[in-house]
């Protein structure tokens, strides 16, 4: 169904907004609240655009992106809450690529 990169959610702290792909209605309310309260407060603490993906394989990658006049982006503040993300929300990130790997990409799952 899909044969590459699928963004499925922004933040952009530059125009203070918040996407979800209409893709991804399907998933749960309280998984879409708890995207947007991590992806949103994401770039109120470092500033830039946080963009969450998932690549051609399924695996979903968090990706920050920040203007190049911007001094306010903390780029070592990114890191570090990138994997503080990677770190409290394995789980999430992981049912997220099940969710993709069987809607999106049709993936037989095994037990």
């Amino acid at each position: 169904m899909y044969e590459s990169r699928v963004v499925l959610c922004v933040s952009n702290a530059y125009k203070q907004k918040y996407y979800l792909n209409p893709d991804f209605d399907a998933l749960p309310q309280a998984v879409k609240d708890e995207l947007k309260i991590m992806c949103v407060l994401f770039t109120e603490d470092v500033g830039g655009i946080l963009t969450l993906v998932f690549e051609e394989d399924g695996h979903l990658s968090l990706e920050v992106t920040a203007e190049e006049c911007d001094g306010f982006f903390d780029e070592i503040g990114s890191g570090l809450k990138i994997g503080e993300i990677q770190r409290t929300k394995r789980e999430l990130m992981e049912n997220l690529e099940l969710f993709y790997k069987v809607f999106f990409l049709e993936e037989e799952i095994e037990d």
